[in-house]
């Protein structure tokens, strides 16, 4: 038996596995942090027996709610991923599983590699619309990617996208997939029509450094990154630090960030109800956002998600809350399951890459009836 997860998002440390019956893991922590929850990992073994791996730390994790009725992902081919049987007993996070092959991938949610992460912006920029732009480097030495679809005009809209400042939330980088997929689709009319109000900035990747080393939260230097916005340095946070001044250059009109929630089973946006600045227009622009939303996929709901912060107690320092402020824009994080989405659930796969891609793709639907009313 050989349990490895030496690779690209890699995380477990194996604790015991003498016999199949009784492997006993934990994760490993994010470097210079107390955050964990992200697991990556391989089993090899040739014995088609019941396997039972059980993850001993998972009662101190980061979101300990969040094992609440989850199943963990595996797949044989790394391409298709499905949930496999998994318990929770306060403590013990325990995955029961009868291979049916030699080699088996374990993980929080489906991953997204850098090497995907290479690809999709590579592929981006051979679209004559699309242009690819390094803002700068991070501390490991990757590169901060930035996507701009649209020729920049007087009049146009500025639009913001990005994803994954948690790099354990690979759902986010899933849902930029779809959307950059359908945006840069030229028989799609709503992106055609889009082209001639706005252009778009997309950042996939905030935290490619945390997702390579298999961080949840983090970022190489053990920073949380949606809590640098109003203050980032090149020292902590290279990542927020270089957006932040590249929106300051260009302006933000709308501001998506794209998340994932470990505890709440649906898919739902956070707004930025106690920015000092909230207006009548900008209330006025979430409602129509939402309602587009609600009206265009059974994914989607607004009945649950997060407590709204009081009139002038938003915290600033969250990326949403810094850009709606800064910017007095439409800024709204959107936030995907880890778990299955309890609207529609599937007991195969739960909330996944495709589902995630899916709902990206519906969002430009979203944008499109919102446009119009941005200034």
């Amino acid at each position: 038996m050989q349990i490895s997860s030496n690779f690209d998002s890699g995380n477990i440390r194996v604790i015991k596995a003498d016999s199949a019956n009784d492997i006993q893991l934990e994760i490993k922590l994010d470097n210079q942090s107390e955050y964990y929850q992200w697991f990556h990992f391989k089993l090899h073994n040739n014995e088609r027996c019941e396997h039972s791996l059980t993850i001993t730390n998972a009662g101190q994790s980061a979101y300990v709610e969040g094992w609440k009725d989850y199943q963990a992902v595996a797949s044989y081919d790394r391409i298709t991923w499905f949930r496999v049987p998994t318990t929770f007993d306060g403590q013990n996070l325990t995955i029961t599983v009868t291979p049916e092959f030699d080699s088996m991938y374990f993980a929080y949610f489906v991953p997204y590699s850098y090497e995907r992460h290479q690809d999709l912006i590579h592929q981006a920029q051979l679209d004559a619309d699309c242009q690819l732009e390094v803002l700068g480097q991070t501390y490991d030495g990757r590169d901060i990617s930035l996507l701009r679809v649209g020729e920049p005009e007087e009049g146009k809209m500025n639009i913001w996208l990005t994803a994954r400042q948690h790099p354990g939330e690979t759902m986010a980088e899933w849902f930029m997939e779809g959307f950059i997929d359908r945006l840069l689709d030229e028989d799609d009319g709503t992106a055609r029509a889009l082209f001639s109000k706005a252009v778009f900035y997309m950042v996939p990747n905030m935290n490619p450094d945390g997702g390579y080393r298999g961080h949840l939260r983090t970022n190489a230097l053990g920073v949380n990154l949606n809590r640098e916005w109003q203050t980032p340095s090149m020292e902590k946070s290279p990542e927020v630090y270089l957006v932040t001044e590249k929106m300051k250059q260009i302006g933000v009109d709308m501001h998506l960030d794209i998340h994932g929630d470990e505890a709440l089973p649906v898919n739902f946006v956070a707004g930025c109800e106690g920015i000092p600045s909230y207006s009548e227009h900008h209330k006025m622009l979430e409602e129509k956002f939402k309602n587009v939303l609600l009206a265009i996929t059974p994914e989607f709901q607004d009945s649950r998600g997060y407590d709204k912060d009081e009139p002038g107690k938003a915290n600033l320092t969250v990326g949403s809350n810094w850009v709606g402020e800064q910017f007095k824009c439409l800024a709204y994080t959107v936030e995907m399951p880890f778990k299955d989405n309890d609207l529609l659930p599937d007991p195969l796969v739960g909330w996944n890459d495709n589902r995630s891609s899916i709902l990206g793709r519906d969002t430009l639907t979203a944008i499109y009836h919102v446009v119009d009313d941005l200034r």
